[in-house]
């Protein structure tokens, strides 16, 4: 039985592959050498029986493939407003295929898309599409769109109010309007739940102001119903939540992770502690408008923000809040988001501790813990090899020379 990547390249159906170092992740280290046998979609433990395929890829390290949490394959560099406007559906989709293709060639096997930002439930043919063999990408958890309220922060609300735009999210008012919107969006292949908890933000005079947008017992109906479904771990509700008191709710309701965390309460990070819920910083985004700003003010401004972020960063870690690496791909190049990795070791963590995030995190965040996220018998063979040692240098991770997903080959 042959399995062909996108690359063309067949391989036998054990195979071992072979280079100087592995990472393991659990432990924090790097050792030497570096071998895994692949069987199908598993690596399984060794010895490789006579005849096993083997790659050699030499002087570089093996690595479980990268996870982001959180990106938006319907998304490209130019203007997101515009863009929900302009382009069609089929056109997007399209566009969401290739940017799938861009992250796994970038060592990113599994990823939770965090939004269509219109296209609705457009995103479910994707990951039908990468499961089935038919394209290229990553292990998908999709959410199609977020939800929003009337007027909030992804409504249409700079628009001339006659044109009737549409807002990019799906509207709910109420609590009883979340549960509704979730089961539609669950019956056209939804695994998860999110929500626009806050929004618009002012940044000024080095303090964060945002409006929360649901209340915490609206917030708490949302997670009772993705529990009420009874499908675990990565089938939850997670909310763009950037500061108090929006964060809070949040927290206190159960949601499965923050992301962005620009601002939290003590008492909001001791919850996450407590419960497990981790902040994703998607700190990559931030610094791509800062250096692609249209005037200086504007890129003063959000560096501004970036550097208040980072320190807030510094205290949730001090705080023991854990951590999981979403990017927000997308308004920036698929393909490039490794960056965010570099970024949460520029503003506080060690790499060792950044690839658990990741990896660890990562697996238990999107529902596949003991799946992904480690080079170990029984888990997916989503192996990828980068030029270097991350544990000394975490800037490895930008230099991808192998992607292999469940026992394919798509990079070599």
């Amino acid at each position: 039985m042959l399995a062909v990547g996108v690359s063309g390249y067949a391989q036998a159906q054990v195979t071992v592959v072979k280079a100087a170092r592995m990472l393991d992740v659990r432990a924090g280290k790097v050792v030497e050498p570096g071998l895994v046998v692949v069987d199908g979609q598993r690596i399984v433990a060794g010895p490789a029986p006579a005849g096993a395929k083997v790659i050699d890829l030499g002087d570089v390290t093996l690595m479980p493939g990268m996870i982001d949490a959180h990106v938006h394959l319907f998304l490209h560099v130019g203007a997101e407003d515009l863009q929900t406007v302009e382009e069609s559906v089929p056109h997007r989709t399209l566009i969401a295929m290739d940017a799938a293709k861009n992250d796994l060639l970038a060592g990113f096997t599994a990823e939770r898309d965090m939004g269509t930002e219109g296209a609705g439930s457009a995103d479910t043919a994707v990951r039908q599409a990468i499961d089935s063999g038919l394209f290229p990408g990553p292990r998908m958890r999709m959410s199609g769109n977020a939800i929003d309220l009337l007027g909030g922060h992804e409504d249409a609300n700079h628009y001339n109010p006659a044109q009737h735009v549409l807002s990019n999210a799906d509207y709910a008012n109420n609590a009883d309007e979340i549960v509704k919107v979730m089961r539609e969006q669950r019956k056209e292949g939804a695994d998860f739940t999110k929500i626009y908890e806050t929004g618009a933000d002012r940044f000024a005079n080095g303090v964060l102001t945002t409006p929360y947008q649901y209340t915490e017992e609206e917030l708490k109906a949302a997670v009772a119903e993705a529990n009420r479904m009874g499908k675990g771990p990565g089938h939850g509700v997670a909310v763009h939540a950037t500061g108090e008191p929006g964060t809070g709710f949040a927290v206190e309701a159960g949601v499965e992770s923050v992301d962005h965390a620009y601002n939290l309460s003590p008492a909001t990070m001791k919850m996450m502690k407590e419960k497990g819920i981790p902040a994703v910083p998607t700190f990559a985004i931030a610094e791509y408008f800062a250096d692609h700003a249209g005037n200086g003010a504007g890129a003063t401004r959000r560096r501004e923000e970036q550097a208040f972020h980072a320190a807030e960063f510094r205290k949730q870690l001090a705080a023991g809040v854990p951590i999981a690496v979403g990017s927000d791909v997308g308004p920036f190049p698929h393909g490039t988001q490794a960056r965010e990795l570099e970024l949460m070791v520029k503003y506080g963590m060690a790499p060792a501790e950044v690839l658990k995030a990741d990896m660890l995190n990562g697996a238990k965040l999107l529902g596949w813990e003991g799946q992904i996220g480690e080079l170990k018998a029984g888990f997916y063979a989503d192996v990828i090899a980068v030029e270097g040692d991350p544990i000394k240098d975490i800037s490895a991770v930008t230099k991808v020379k192998f992607v292999m997903k469940g026992g394919v080959v798509y990079k070599q």
